[in-house]
């Protein structure tokens, strides 16, 4: 009996193993993203400190940049919380 389960379970286990390979190349993605806005800000940080920006300019990319930075994070944070009962969202 335990054969016939495997073999009727297969597709579904298939299936499982394929959504879970989607949702790490997902979560690399924005682990990617969320490096290059930190590089961006770093760059911007040093375009201010030079001289090569103005404070406006410096503040308006820098709000941008920490919007996305923050919409990541959540985005993050929110995926992997537990739900209480031992499983997530």
């Amino acid at each position: 009996m335990l054969l016939v389960d495997d073999l009727l379970l297969a597709p579904v286990w298939g299936l499982a193993w394929i959504f879970r390979k989607i949702r790490d190349a997902a979560e690399e993605e924005v682990a990617a993203e969320a490096d290059t806005i930190t590089a961006e800000l770093s760059e911007l940080y040093m375009r201010l400190e030079t001289g090569r920006i103005t404070e406006a300019e410096f503040e308006a990319r820098e709000q941008v940049l920490l919007d996305r930075l923050e919409v990541i994070r959540e985005a993050t944070h929110g995926a992997g919380e537990d739900d209480g009962r031992g499983t997530r969202d």
